[in-house]
């Protein structure tokens, strides 16, 4: 039999883990997550588990990896992804691709989103194996490219191409997770993602007159636009509860972390964060602005995308009208830029969430556990309307700190959180699988 786990020495294995793993640049574009997918790999077959290699294209590829179980109950997949977004290393304190530790805070590009939560996946496969835990299910490592760019070369390449691996009945995702604060108190508060809200991109063109940039000019594309960005940035959409985000509401205050369902107590606990804020409003930022081709002409016609996430309910075409309302008398328009279908949300009755809210009250006897809406998209979009149960769970605290680091600069994700996430995604793994 199996002896009791070394949890230092897997600590430390995890740290050199991560610390390697974040020094293989899988900046998306252009993805290049071929290297990535072969060296999660290369620790998986050391220890006798079999891997697939699946291209999707040059240079880019899905790792499947599997430890059997007995058949009498479905696969569980912990899936991730391995490209991570692009950085502006200028604005970096540390060298974001040579994995830093400093003060307790592991460094680097994809930190928190999400090669962290993969070395934490990784180690609960590999400790599966170690400790021969006799499997009911099969227990799958999926790690896959292109999740900052869409996933067509990666999730949903599978759904298209390789239906066969996602043959799954769970899947434990990023989209979810534990914070230590809330509104200001307080709190071990974990999220357990069951849904996301819908990406409704909205592209804005304004039409000018051109002419010589040397000479006055009262119709500029550029100053229209601008104007209609701006409108756009300061029009106050309010907190919106919706039937599910009212549950989360009353658990909380049932939890001592809110005193208000209502009313201004409301309003200032929501908008304390920018997350919980997403969470009960639908947003909108400029991401992408184009204009002009040459310093002295100005330019005919302007674009601007903006990047809007709907709660759930809440219909894109009718959100599109909204737009169109604050932009009235601006001159400039607005279209959808594609039409994404409304997420599909998995249960919370079943086997796998009763489990993950159990063992995190089993390690925090005062956690408060809510199902949510992740306010990022994931790629559980495109298993959960293949059926699959689907959640969004990161099993350690992020502060807010951390949790600004997604997609930021200098992304962090400290050590102590590495070796929680490392302990409770083995234990999750353990009661579920064997």
């Amino acid at each position: 039999m199996p002896g009791a786990i070394d949890w230092p020495a897997v600590h430390a294995e995890g740290l050199d883990i991560l610390l390697r793993y974040l020094r293989i640049d899988t900046s998306n574009p252009p993805g290049n997550e071929a290297p990535a997918a072969r060296f999660l790999g290369g620790l998986l077959e050391a220890e006798g588990i079999a891997c697939e290699y699946i291209e999707t294209e040059p240079g880019r590829e899905v790792l499947v990896a599997r430890v059997p179980g007995d058949g009498s109950k479905r696969p569980l997949m912990l899936a991730n992804h391995t490209d991570v977004v692009p950085v502006e290393a200028e604005y970096w304190d540390v060298p974001p691709f040579e994995g830093v530790v400093r003060d307790g805070r592991i460094y680097g590009r994809g930190a928190v989103d999400m090669k962290g939560c993969a070395v934490m996946q990784l180690l609960a496969v590999l400790l599966a194996k170690r400790q021969r835990l006799r499997l009911r299910r099969d227990l799958m490592f999926c790690a896959v490219p292109d999740e900052e760019q869409g996933s067509d070369a990666g999730m949903v390449w599978l759904v298209e191409h390789r239906p066969d691996v996602l043959d799954v009945e769970y899947q434990l995702n990023e989209g979810g997770g534990g914070q230590p604060e809330f509104a200001g108190r307080a709190a071990r508060l974990f999220n357990i993602a069951i849904t996301e809200k819908r990406m409704a991109p909205i592209v804005l063109t304004a039409v000018g007159t051109p002419g010589h940039a040397s000479r006055p000019h009262d119709d500029n594309s550029a100053v229209r636009l601008a104007e209609a960005i701006v409108k756009l940035a300061r029009w106050d959409r309010g907190i919106a509860v919706t039937e599910g985000t009212r549950d989360v509401l009353v658990r909380l205050r049932d939890a001592g972390l809110l005193d208000s369902l209502d009313g201004p107590a409301l309003e200032a606990a929501v908008r304390s964060s920018p997350d919980t804020q997403a969470a009960f409003q639908n947003t909108l930022n400029v991401t992408v602005i184009n204009s002009g081709y040459k310093n002295n002409v100005i330019p005919a016609r302007s674009e601007a995308i903006v990047d809007c996430r709907l709660l759930p309910g809440q219909d894109h075409h009718d959100w599109l009208r909204q737009v169109r309302e604050v932009l009235d008398g601006t001159g400039v328009e607005a279209r959808l830029q594609h039409e994404n279908p409304a997420p599909a949300v998995s249960s919370t009755d079943t086997e796998l969430y009763a489990l993950l809210e159990a063992v995190v009250k089993e390690a925090f006897e005062d956690a408060v556990v809510v199902p949510s809406t992740s306010t990022v998209g994931t790629d559980s979009r495109f298993l959960r309307p293949l059926g699959v149960h689907a959640y969004g769970f990161i099993p350690c605290l992020l502060s807010q700190e951390e949790r600004d680091g997604f997609h930021a600069n200098n992304e962090f994700l400290s050590v102590e959180n590495l070796n929680m996430g490392v302990e409770l995604m083995y234990e999750v793994v353990r009661r579920f699988c064997a």
